[in-house]
């Protein structure tokens, strides 16, 4: 391999990549147009829960209770119907979210010492929102009995859990969503940029020229991919920091070790486009064939969205084909934990590995000959 060759490929790759509006566009502008727009579109963080409050005893202490629940910013009461049937047309057209029913003689079960009811139902279509509105309910309702129990009144408990929240101490959803979606936006992006490469000189009828030099097919392979190398640098480098300005999410780890696991990641997701591009040799179908190949892993098998524990164990074995699974925990480690290669080196080395691969499939997939 000579140094001169692999810079004349790449000189000769940034200068067309420069002619095309559309390349540079999807090169440099579309990742943090998609952090921005996914970034404030994906959260799992539920508040302002609306629920309608059907009260039936009509005593102060339900009254303090509705104001209890108001209070925690995470209840609202949208409408006090008189009746449960009431109630209920506003959870089927999907009014509330929920149901709060005070029943009558409440206050006298409470005051008195003995079980009082209360019924909360919820729309289990979302079952998410469903089972954090009734956790939440739960422990709201749960202190506001013993502090009617108690009357101002002090008892220490035999026993005290004193739980904390590490690395995400507010649970704010974006914390965890924003470095998953670097992750995810740039496993997308790398395939879509190289898959063009050798296509286009294919349809330009560039090919004959670059088959009539001395170049090598790895010289073909790593100056193509070098131009694409820095930008992916650059890009994670530009979502990062607007991740951190934007949304707030803390970087605990090292920068440089992050750069690090990039280039690794990168360098295979690169691979993997050139790889379809020298394979298919049309720009249209090398480009739908690298968004299916992932943008659909990527998202859905990365663990960037569900959790692969719980998925069934053959598509938990297929998450290992998936690079993206190892670039999700890095970032996440890395932005979070602020844990670095003592850690994170499993997801290194399959990392290392899937560029390996990528590489030697681009070289091999890759022909200089031209068809008669």
């Amino acid at each position: 391999m000579r140094i001169s060759r692999l810079r004349a490929i790449a000189r000769k790759e940034w200068i067309q990549l420069r002619r095309d509006p559309r390349s540079m566009i999807l090169a440099f502008a579309l990742p943090l147009i998609l952090l921005v727009f996914f970034g404030y579109a994906i959260t799992w963080d539920v508040d302002d829960i609306g629920i309608a409050l059907v009260d039936h005893d009509r005593t102060p202490t339900s009254r303090q209770l509705a104001e209890t629940l108001v209070a925690s910013g995470l209840f609202t009461i949208a409408a006090h119907p008189d009746t449960e049937r009431e109630a209920d047309h506003l959870l089927t057209r999907g009014q509330v979210k929920g149901i709060v029913v005070v029943p009558a003689g409440f206050t006298a079960e409470l005051t008195g010492g003995r079980a009082a009811r209360l019924q909360m139902l919820v729309d289990g279509s979302d079952a998410n929102t469903a089972t954090i509105a009734l956790n939440y309910a739960e422990a709201i309702v749960s202190r506001f009995a013993r502090g009617v129990l108690l009357q101002g009144r002090r008892v220490e408990l035999p026993v005290e859990a004193d739980t904390r929240i590490w690395y995400n101490p507010t649970l704010a959803s974006r914390n965890m969503i924003v470095p998953g979606l670097i992750a995810v936006i740039m496993s997308i992006i790398a395939a879509m940029l190289t898959a063009l490469t050798i296509a286009r000189e294919w349809e330009r009828g560039t090919m004959e020229q670059l088959a009539s030099t001395p170049v090598t097919r790895l010289e073909v392979v790593l100056g193509k991919l070098l131009p694409y190398l820095a930008i992916g640098l650059f890009d994670v480098a530009v979502t990062v920091t607007a991740g951190m300005l934007l949304f707030g999410t803390p970087l605990n780890g090292s920068t440089v070790e992050l750069a690090g696991f990039t280039l690794l990641f990168l360098t295979g997701a690169l691979g993997l486009g050139i790889f379809i591009s020298a394979a298919v040799k049309s720009q249209v179908l090398a480009t739908q064939i690298a968004m299916v190949a992932t943008y659909l892993p990527a998202v859905l098998l990365s663990g960037f969205l569900f959790d692969i524990a719980s998925m069934p164990p053959v598509l938990r074995g297929f998450t290992y084909l998936i690079p993206a699974r190892y670039f999700v925990t890095v970032t996440r480690g890395i932005f979070l934990k602020g844990v670095g290669l003592e850690v994170l080196w499993p997801q290194a080395l399959f990392m290392a590995g899937f560029a390996v691969v990528g590489l030697a499939l681009a070289t091999r997939a890759f022909r200089k000959e031209i068809d008669a």
